[in-house]
């Protein structure tokens, strides 16, 4: 005898054997019980959850000469047998996806005509019913609305926003869920021990993870594993060479690398991944579940039982959260969700898994406001580790340099014939002119310093204001932001230059300040401060005392 796969040899044949729609198999087997069967239904659900086999056997129930109390078919009067073996006359099991015309749909409509020659029911099971065409679709209609009262129609898809409103209302909707890890867990425990094969625990939890909510996906996988270790042990390290996936410590090996954005190590573990044989679109989902994984155990120490890892892997995992920020985290997500909608088209899947490992490395390539937050992050953890590498002989040198640098710069500042920036603002503008431009330009610093302001700018927004001066407008009315070009600089203009952040400072300054100004962002290159234009008001103190 030829041999049967696992997913067709154990199907269930009854409705206590159905695992994970105990909603679905309940609510049957009441209309079943209590004779309020209905003339058309819809299962809608991912692959794998059972809305065929939940089909045949609510055929074989209402055509049963002997059913159970519960309204489940005995399995044993010539009715099951006949519908269980296929060659019943009174359940038709159509696939939509190569029987979608109109022609098809008439020689259905055709046969609604005739009674059943066997039992109570004629059963029509239509599998993909999505992919019916549309003028199909209508010729089924008037026959769905109105059918014959021993007729029933049982449509199965996994896309039903194809299905037409007017099919939709005319049935009843039962949505099949995706079954829990639990459930595909000790469905897979049982039928194992039922073959007499010898599993580990944590192998066997692994297939029903990786099935994805899928009974027929993980018995299809627990079959390529049994194939490929006849007669042995089926271990957890066996599970992933068969299905080709990665171990947990390869990802935490990733993600401290890019972490500390160390760019060609990165790369040289996807090296190893290619190398070890691994699908790249797994990889590429299996990275960002682990990645949703991580954030969790940031947002909260007490998620471990919503967490299916083990105990040494879930210490290890939280190790590599304390080496990753949460907003660095949640750009890394945003990036690899948008590579694995990709991955299905690369023609190339290692560069474009190479090109995102960079994205993650390299923030700088990229401009949202993640991204420049994450610069910022960066630089500021550079400071600080820098700050606290010097040692105190050190920072005496660095301080006596500063010194001699800053007694340099006060005698380039005598010898160069600079305007006195505050009296001429005194005398070019009016008294209430320069008190206003001196309020707003405080406003705009203390959004570095006061935390209030701080906070409705962001924290990497407000500093980034730290690399410009504020100085007066042509007009004599408005403000001047004036970017340096260092690369922050550069960063900074044109994170302030994208519109909404220039419009949240001017919303700031007027709240605190009761007006509305003018303020514009150019490069320092664009102003010289021998110009009366570019009197930098941030090295002017504006206090301005009222008179008695």
């Amino acid at each position: 005898m030829s041999y049967t796969a696992l997913y067709r040899k154990w199907r269930p044949d009854e409705f206590e054997e159905v695992k994970g729609q105990e909603h679905i198999v309940t609510t049957l087997k009441n209309q079943i019980k209590h004779d309020r069967i209905g003339h058309a239904y819809i299962f809608r659900g991912t692959r794998g959850t059972g809305k065929t086999t939940v089909a045949r056997i609510f055929a074989k129930a209402v055509n049963c000469e002997h059913p159970l109390e519960d309204g489940s078919p005995c399995n044993e009067c010539p009715s099951c047998r006949a519908i269980s073996s296929g060659r019943s006359m009174d359940v038709r099991e159509i696939d939509a996806a190569s029987n979608n015309g109109i022609d098809n749909i008439r020689e259905i409509r055709d046969d609604v005509a005739y009674p059943p020659t066997e039992g109570k029911y004629k059963v029509y099971i239509i599998d993909e019913a999505h992919q019916i065409q549309g003028a199909a679709f209508n010729a089924l209609l008037k026959t769905l609305e109105e059918p014959p009262a021993y007729v029933i129609f049982i449509l199965a898809t996994t896309d039903s926003h194809k299905i037409p409103i007017t099919i939709l209302s005319r049935c009843q909707k039962y949505d099949f869920r995706r079954i829990s890890l639990e459930t595909i867990y000790g469905r897979l425990s049982e039928l194992l021990s039922r073959e007499g094969i010898e599993a580990e625990e944590k192998a066997v939890r692994y297939i029903a993870k990786t099935a994805d909510g899928s009974m027929r996906d993980a018995l299809s996988l627990l079959d390529q594993c049994i194939s490929f270790y006849l007669g042995q042990t089926l271990t957890y390290d066996n599970v992933l060479e068969v299905l080709g996936v990665v171990d947990i410590d390869v990802f935490n090996r990733l993600t401290l690398k890019v972490a500390s954005g160390k760019t060609m190590e990165a790369l040289e573990i996807i090296d190893e991944v290619v190398w070890h044989g691994s699908e790249l679109g797994q990889f590429v989902a299996d990275y960002t579940w682990y990645m949703r994984n991580l954030l969790l155990i940031k947002v909260s120490d007490g998620v471990n039982d919503q967490l299916d890892l083990s105990a040494e892997n879930l210490e290890s995992m939280k190790e590599a959260a304390t080496h990753i920020e949460m907003n660095t985290l949640m750009r890394n997500i945003r990036i690899f969700s948008e590579l694995s909608n990709n991955m299905r088209y690369a023609a190339q899947k290692r560069v474009a898994l190479e090109m995102a490992v960079i994205k993650l490395t390299t923030p700088e390539m990229e401009t949202d406001e993640q991204s420049l937050i994450e610069r910022v992050r960066k630089l500021e953890d550079k400071i600080s580790e820098g700050l606290a590498m010097v040692s105190e002989e050190q920072l005496a040198m660095l301080a006596s340099g500063a010194m001699s640098d800053q007694g340099q710069q006060s005698k380039e500042d005598e010898e160069e014939p600079l305007i006195n920036r505050q009296e001429v603002l005194q005398r070019e503008l009016t008294p209430a002119q320069y008190e206003d431009l001196g309020n707003i330009a405080d406003v705009i610093k203390n959004v570095q310093r006061d935390s209030k302001l701080y906070d409705i700018m962001g924290k990497g927004t407000a500093s980034m204001l730290r690399f410009a001066s504020v100085n007066v407008g042509p007009d004599q009315q408005s403000l001047v932001l004036s970017f340096d070009r260092s690369t922050q600089g550069d960063m900074a203009y044109r994170h302030y230059t994208d519109g909404k952040t220039l419009e949240l400072l001017k919303d700031i300054v007027g709240q605190q300040t009761g007006k509305e100004v003018d303020i514009i962002c150019r490069q320092k290159d664009d102003l010289k401060e021998t110009d009366l234009h570019s009197i930098n008001l941030s090295k002017i103190n504006m206090i301005v005392r009222e008179e008695e």
